[in-house]
């Protein structure tokens, strides 16, 4: 069965600015139009911010909406705070 690929995966460039909401009592991920039209991303992680586990679990929800191995994806700013830039490497 193939992958679905979240409505906005297409809209995404190679990099996102997503808002994480630890220790939700469900992982989502919603997108909102913002007021210069782009895309606000917000991703609720069930993972306590401890170790590196919410960081985890952020990479693994988007890469399975954008349909790309984890490994595709990496924080590279807000490592340790909620708002967090996040490249994306879609390969050659």
């Amino acid at each position: 069965m193939a992958r679905r690929r979240a409505p906005w995966a297409e809209e995404v460039g190679n990099t996102l600015v997503v808002r994480v909401t630890p220790k939700a009592s469900a992982a989502r991920i919603t997108a909102e139009r913002d007021t210069d039209g782009g895309l606000a991303l917000r991703v609720a992680v069930t993972a306590a911010p401890e170790d590196g586990k919410a960081n985890a679990a952020v990479i693994a929800l988007l890469a399975e909406a954008l349909g790309l191995p984890r490994s595709a994806l990496a924080i590279v700013r807000g490592e340790t705070a909620r708002t967090k830039t996040i490249r994306i490497d879609r390969g050659p």
